[in-house]
C-alpha cells in the first residue's frame, strides 16, 4: 500500500450540507431562493457557480495514475476536491504526469494521494478506502475509472482472458463502489459515485471486435442502475458516464496498426472528430457535485451522437 501524497497542507473539512426534509407545499417551495441549499458567498463574474464546487470534498478515483482518470482527479483538484487515486501501476515518479498533477494540488491548496492496489483486490481495497476515510473524517464520492481493454475475435477468447476483462471491468468496479458507499454509510453521510462505462455497452462497435470488454461496460452501467435503486434511501447517488472514442496513448497505437480507424472513427458520429480526455472534466465535476443532486441511476453519454444515428 505505497502512498505518494502532495506536500499541501489539508484543511479541516467542512460538515456536509443538510437539506431540510420537512414536507412544504408547492407554491411556497417554487417561490424560494433556488439557490437555498448552496453556499452563499459571492461568485463574481467567471467564478465556479457555487453548485458545482467540489471544495474540501474527499473523492477516490480509481485507475486515476495516467489518461482519463487522472484528467479526471485533476477537474476535480480544480473544484476543491481533495483526492485519493487508486491504481496498480507502479508509484509515479519525479517528473510523471501525475507528479505534475500533484504538484499543481499543492498551488491549490489541496492535496493528490496516489494508493497502489489492485481493485480485485477486496481486502486491500477496503483497508485503504477506510483509511481514507478515518484520515479525512467523510467520504464524498468516487470516480470508477480503471479497466482494461482486449481485441480479440469472440472465437478466440480464452476463459483466463475473459475472466481478467470482467475482474478488473466488472467487479473492480463494484468492489471499489462497495467500498466507498461502507463509508459513507458507517459515517451516515451523502455521496455520490460515478462509474465510467462506455458507448460500447450500449452499441456493437463497427470495425472493433471486442465482445466482452462491451459486455464488461454494458454491465457497469447495469450496475451502476442497480446500486442507485439499492443505495439511494442512504442519500447515495450513482451514475454513469458513458464516452465515446477518446484520443489517447492506447488509441495512437491502434491508427499505426489500423490506419483506416483514424477516418472511420469519425466519420460514425455527427459531430466527425473523436473526443479529448479534457472533454469528459466538466461530467465528473456535475455528476459529484450539488448540481446534480436529483440526479441518480442515469447515464451521461458523450460520444459526438455517435449512438443516436
Amino acid at each position: 500500500m505505497t502512498k505518494l501524497v502532495s506536500k499541501a497542507a489539508v484543511s479541516t473539512p467542512s460538515r456536509a450540507i443538510s437539506r431540510n426534509s420537512t414536507p412544504v407545499s408547492l407554491l411556497p417551495m417554487f417561490s424560494q431562493n433556488p439557490k437555498r441549499c448552496y453556499s452563499q458567498e459571492p461568485t463574481g463574474r467567471g467564478a465556479l457557480l457555487p453548485e458545482f464546487s467540489l471544495k474540501d470534498k474527499v473523492i477516490v478515483v480509481s485507475g486515476g495514475g495516467r489518461g482519463v482518470g487522472l484528467t479526471q482527479a485533476e477537474a476535480l483538484l480544480e473544484a476543491g476536491a481533495i483526492v485519493h487515486v487508486l491504481d496498480r501501476l507502479p508509484v509515479p515518479t519525479e517528473g510523471s504526469d501525475f507528479a505534475k498533477v500533484a504538484a499543481k494540488a499543492a498551488g491549490l491548496g489541496t492535496s493528490l494521494t496516489y494508493h497502489h492496489v489492485d481493485v480485485r483486490d477486496q481486502k486491500v481495497l477496503n483497508e485503504i478506502v477506510g483509511g481514507v476515510a478515518d484520515k479525512h473524517g467523510r467520504m464524498d464520492g468516487l470516480i470508477a475509472a480503471a479497466g482494461i481493454q482486449q481485441e480479440t475475435p469472440a472465437l478466440e477468447y480464452s476463459v483466463e482472458d475473459s475472466d481478467k476483462m470482467l475482474g478488473v471491468n466488472v467487479t473492480g468496479v463494484f468492489m471499489t463502489a462497495q467500498a466507498v458507499a461502507r463509508q459513507m454509510i458507517n459515517l451516515k453521510q451523502k455521496g455520490s459515485l460515478v462509474l465510467i462505462g462506455s458507448m460500447s455497452g450500449t452499441v456493437a462497435n463497427r470495425g472493433l471486435i471486442c465482445p466482452v470488454y462491451n459486455a464488461s461496460k454494458a454491465a457497469v452501467l447495469q450496475l451502476g442502475r442497480n446500486l442507485a435503486a439499492e443505495w439511494g434511501e442512504h442519500g447515495i447517488r450513482v451514475n454513469t458516464i458513458s464516452p465515446g472514442y477518446i484520443v489517447t496513448a492506447m488509441t495512437a497505437g491502434l491508427f499505426e496498426a489500423f490506419p483506416e480507424r483514424k477516418t472511420a472513427w469519425p466519420d460514425a458520429n455527427m459531430l466527425k472528430r473523436l473526443s479529448y480526455p479534457e472533454e469528459y472534466r466538466g461530467a465528473a465535476v456535475f455528476l459529484l457535485s450539488d448540481a446534480s443532486s436529483f440526479m441518480t441511476g442515469a447515464d451521461l453519454r458523450i460520444d459526438g451522437g455517435h449512438c443516436a444515428w
